[in-house]
């Protein structure tokens, strides 16, 4: 209990209910639960789940979109504000259409995915190891179906739940911020890579090492098999890189007589 400057006791001010209901949405929006553009439930669906009045829910729903954390549309449907993260999200998705930019991201990736597979591997609970399994299956499941749109979304899902399992918020927002990058950065390698591997499976292999060091909280391991993957990654799309130059330079020539005036017997006769 504190005491004034006279040494009184000082009254316990009462913490608003509205308060500590803006504080449970906001802790769940800063761990990443409750994600940018996520609707949430109605008023009467929300006060029913969070056992709070509806005036009370209100206006600790009225202190967040003042936050700016929510936002409300015309029919007053509640959303996490898409807003989050996008300063630092647009300008990087222009930046994708250059093939160094997306070289820089896949170094990028390979420090947070080393980084976050360890503390996976030591932080993961029970329920994180159960999702990042379910994923892998998933993935698994999409290879043998032989589904390369399956394949690719189910690896993004995968990297996704690594960083969620590594419980480092700060960590996890900045992947959150750069999620539709990733997530088509994953995507659309993840489709490269597998048509241009010699051995697709090698994928496979590849995050099951992962996988494994994370489910024996081994993070010494899991570093070292995200740090292989990217590294092997990084190498093929290299690879890509290289044979898209070729490739290109292979057009140009080809076109080259579209740039060229057809050629003209040239005139022989006394010169002037």
């Amino acid at each position: 209990m504190s005491e004034n400057e006279e040494g009184g006791i000082l009254p316990i001010k009462p913490v608003k209910l509205s308060d500590t209901i803006a504080q449970h949405i906001q802790q769940m929006i800063l761990e990443g639960v409750l994600r940018p553009g996520e609707r949430l439930l109605s008023e009467r669906d929300l006060s029913v789940k969070l056992s709070v009045s509806r005036p009370s829910l209100r206006e600790g729903l009225d202190k967040l979109i003042a936050f700016g954390l929510l936002t409300t549309n015309a029919q007053g449907a509640t959303y996490v504000s898409e807003e989050i993260g996008k300063s630092l999200r647009d300008p990087l998705l222009v930046l994708m259409d250059d093939p160094a930019a997306r070289s820089d991201l896949m170094e990028l990736r390979a420090v947070v995915e080393a980084s976050a597979a360890g503390y996976a591997a030591e932080r993961a609970s029970d329920i994180d190891r159960e999702r990042l399994q379910d994923h892998f299956e998933a993935m698994m499941d999409a290879h043998e179906r032989d589904s390369i749109d399956d394949i690719a979304r189910s690896d993004a899902e995968f990297h996704f739940a690594i960083y969620e399992a590594s419980h480092n918020i700060m960590m996890l927002h900045l992947m959150r911020s750069l999620e539709s990058v990733l997530r088509s950065s994953v995507y659309l390698n993840r489709q490269s890579l597998y048509k241009h591997r010699a051995d697709p499976g090698s994928q496979i292999v590849e995050h099951r090492l992962i996988l494994e060091a994370i489910l024996a909280g081994d993070a010494d391991r899991a570093r070292a098999a995200a740090q292989a993957h990217m590294a092997s990654a990084i190498r093929t799309q290299q690879e890509i890189h290289e044979s898209e130059k070729r490739l290109e330079l292979s057009i140009r020539r080809l076109s080259r007589s579209d740039l060229i005036a057809s050629r003209k017997r040239r005139e022989t006769g006394p010169a002037k």
